[in-house]
């Protein structure tokens, strides 16, 4: 008898294809110096982008960046080994990644580009 395997549905790609990926972003669409409020199940983190190609962000939020923190936001999981590369959409986890500590959130719920004037720069910045 063949042996059967058990595979987390977020590690088929199936699963992925099949997702609408709406509701979110992609870090290198945003500028840098944007900034973006991710709202997880259990935290609410502030990124601002310092580098958009590369995914280097400073964070702030949670236990594991109680100051503002820089890290590569690698992009978003279902906990699988499968990652969307610098994605940020409800659903799914958010990877941020310091030297070789890979950090893993809890589900995303929301997703907010911040305004500039929400900054304090006082004006939009184009």
């Amino acid at each position: 008898m063949p042996e059967t395997a058990r595979v987390p549905i977020g590690a088929l790609l199936d699963t992925w294809t099949s997702l609408p990926w709406e509701g979110g972003l992609q870090v290198e669409h945003l500028n840098d110096l944007e900034a973006v409020e991710v709202r997880t199940r259990n935290t609410l983190y502030h990124i601002t982008i310092v580098s958009a190609q590369n995914g280097e962000v400073l964070v702030i939020g949670g236990r594991f960046f109680p100051t503002f923190t820089r890290a590569r936001l690698n992009g978003c999981t279902m906990g699988g080994s499968l990652l969307k590369l610098r994605g940020v959409y409800p659903g799914f986890r958010l990877e941020f990644q310091i030297d070789r500590q890979v950090i893993v959130t809890s589900e995303i719920v929301r997703v907010t580009v911040v305004p500039a004037v929400a900054h304090g720069r006082g004006e939009l910045v184009h």
